[in-house]
């Protein structure tokens, strides 16, 4: 791979033992990919986690001077503050946050703590070279903003604030974007939990990029957050393409390159119907609370929980996660005050992949609106079932399950 002078002197140490760290980390994923030479980055997202690997390299390289010439945005951790004060974090998981903000801090990191960067904090221009960690922002970026990036890991993207370049290689060359697989939708989708539906058949729609034909060309931002984090549920995703709407597909010849699918995929409702029996448990039975926000809600959809609750208390705890800057919002306008009285609780900086925050729940049945949230719960061993807001907030009022809204065939999973 070749280097430029500067991005040679920064391997040989001359700007530093933590800029030579991060160099040499670049060039060798650089090397893997066979990529031809270091390109400079604009934008950096790191998907932080205060676990032990995390800790251990970001320490390690701030340590050794590594210092952002990037200013990254980052990933929820815990929201200390609201886990302590309920009991449910303790000491080695406060612990453990206390030093990861310490290491990001010291790295130059803003601690946004947010999953959403794009939306405010740290959104791309079309064309734009950014390194983002987490799998929904790095889709997002691509599909909805057109800017370019692949998919870092946490460290990398931290190399790439360090040393403000990343090779170039897969999502940054344009003719690695271009869609390979046409997605014939014959199914109603015309919400944001239907999108998270369409996702989930990510198995069906297999590996490339797909073009999803047959949508609205009007499809709001939460849908399209939707789609893409629930595509990398069901399978893995950089880019997606719909005609008319995403900025590199004007039409889906634009879509393709002027090149022929690789093969062409059919999702019909029964196809969602499916989906979403896999993501569900037998109805009439109670729930426990209802968590929603993975991706981080947006102050649209904390207002629309508002409206469903209709001026009700919910019978079970509605949790919804959500940026700080969100959040700060919502505080101002007195919203979060009134929902605090119908049991509803705010949560920022936090995300339900982190066990010693919602370990609590193991046992007790929950639902949500998001396949992603789902999925990572299950892997601590929390089961919820996954329905629209809608539903949601209806059975959070009762706290029952009801049959409305059930797949029309072949039943759900039982207990």
């Amino acid at each position: 791979m070749e280097l430029t002078r500067l991005q040679q002197d920064m391997r040989d140490g001359v700007y530093g033992k933590g800029t030579a760290m991060a160099m040499n980390i670049q060039c060798a994923v650089g090397e893997g990919f066979e990529a031809a030479r270091m390109v400079p980055v604009n934008r950096v997202h790191i998907a932080l986690s205060a676990q032990n690997a995390d800790i251990w390299f970001t320490e390690k390289i701030t340590a050794a001077g590594g210092r952002a010439r990037v200013i990254p945005t980052v990933n929820p951790g815990y929201c200390e503050e609201y886990f302590r004060k309920e009991g449910i974090l303790d000491d080695a998981g406060a612990e453990n946050m206390r030093r990861t903000d310490a290491a990001y801090r010291a790295l130059g990191a803003k601690m946004t703590l947010s999953c959403t960067p794009y939306l405010e904090e740290n959104r791309p221009a079309f064309g734009e070279v950014c390194a983002f960690s987490e799998t929904s922002v790095t889709v997002f970026a691509n599909s909805v903003l057109g800017a370019r990036t692949n998919r870092e890991s946490a460290m990398s993207a931290a190399c790439a604030a360090i040393t403000g370049f990343v090779p170039e290689y897969g999502m940054l060359l344009p003719e690695n974007r271009r869609g390979t697989v046409l997605v014939n939708v014959n199914a109603r989708v015309d919400s944001v939990y239907r999108y998270a539906l369409l996702g989930l058949c990510g198995k069906k729609i297999g590996r490339g990029i797909p073009v999803f034909a047959g949508l609205p060309e009007n499809a709001d931002t939460e849908s399209l957050i939707a789609l893409g984090a629930a595509l990398n549920v069901s399978g893995t995703y950089d880019m997606f393409h719909i005609p008319g709407l995403t900025p590199e597909a004007e039409d889906a010849d634009m879509a393709f390159g002027g090149k022929k699918p690789v093969r062409t995929v059919e999702i019909a409702e029964q196809d969602l119907e499916e989906a979403l029996r896999n993501y569900s448990f037998a109805p009439g039975k109670t729930i426990d609370y209802v968590i929603l926000g993975c991706p981080h809600y947006t102050e649209r959809q904390i207002r629309q929980v508002e409206e469903l609750l209709c001026g009700q208390s919910a019978r079970v705890p509605v949790i919804i996660l959500t940026s700080r800057l969100v959040c700060g919002r919502v505080r101002e306008s007195g919203l979060e005050e009134a929902l605090f009285r119908q049991n509803v609780r705010l949560i920022p900086d936090t995300c339900v992949d982190e066990a010693c925050c919602f370990g609590y729940l193991r046992g007790k049945r929950g639902v949500t609106d998001s396949p992603k949230g789902l999925y990572y719960m299950e892997t601590f061993g929390i089961r919820m079932s996954v329905r629209d807001v809608q539903t949601c907030i209806r059975w959070a009022l009762t706290g029952r399950t009801d049959d409305a809204g059930l797949p029309a065939a072949g039943g759900e999973k039982g207990e």
